[in-house]
């Protein structure tokens, strides 16, 4: 659905990322994993950004300003309006488990909120593993512990927590479960899909129009079949598609 949304709250909330919270009716739609399309006033392209919570009356997006589309939606205030498309994609599953493992790189971490929240809900256990260059980058390690997440730490130059990729802090913390679910670089997932048996993965990808009709965010799997990151993600489960 494409809706006109009000901005009910903006804020910093690390280097150059921020915290929207948007009122809209699509919430009750909306799942874990999903993402919507984003008309910054003034850009011809909508923007994609992952669906970080789901409340009531609310979404709520984290984006990092990495260009002109995010920095004009940064300089947007409360009570503004802004066009939502959406939710659009396939998210992450809510099954029923005893244990999963949520792990995300960078601005990777986001959708990975909503998805701990609801495994919560339904008692199961939930380990978090956050990456990010340095402690600068470090966010929402506080709200995930508040879910009643167990949250650990891996920075690439050791500034907090393992020394390393999410996978070295994955090894020293011991952590092992049959169920991981993750979003972040490239490189972090690939990994991730090489070293465990099972799990999904959030794929980013440039996209236009959102519903996999322009084909421009195509990957592909082993035998060459095409798969639309907007449209038939951007959750697969590992090994559906060849990462390159």
């Amino acid at each position: 659905m494409v809706e006109n949304t009000k901005i009910i709250k903006q804020e910093q909330i690390g280097v150059d990322l921020y915290r929207m919270e948007l009122q809209t009716s699509m919430t009750n739609q909306a799942k874990p994993g999903q993402f919507i399309q984003i008309q910054v006033p003034g850009m011809y392209l909508r923007r994609p950004i992952s669906i970080s919570e789901i409340k009531k009356d609310s979404l709520v997006i984290i984006y990092k300003v990495v260009g002109q589309g995010t920095k004009r939606l940064s300089e947007m205030e409360e009570g503004q309006t802004i066009n939502v498309f959406g939710p659009l994609g396939n998210g992450f599953p809510i099954e029923q488990r005893e244990h999963v493992v949520l792990v995300g790189g960078g601005v990777g971490v986001p959708p990975l909120y909503e998805t701990a929240k609801q495994y919560r809900a339904q008692n199961t256990k939930v380990d978090v593993v956050l990456g990010f260059n340095d402690k600068e980058q470090i966010f929402y390690e506080e709200e995930f512990i508040k879910l009643g997440c167990s949250v650990s730490i891996a920075t690439m130059d050791g500034s907090q927590g393992t020394k390393g990729t999410v996978i070295n802090a994955l090894k020293e913390r011991n952590i092992d479960c049959d169920c991981i679910l993750s979003c972040g670089p490239l490189p972090m997932l690939k990994a991730l899909q090489n070293t465990y048996p099972n799990g999904y993965i959030s794929l980013e990808a440039r996209m236009a129009c959102g519903i996999g009709a322009c084909m421009g965010c195509v990957v592909k799997d082993q035998q060459g079949h095409a798969y639309r990151v907007c449209k038939d993600g951007p959750v697969f489960p590992f090994g559906k598609v060849v990462l390159s």
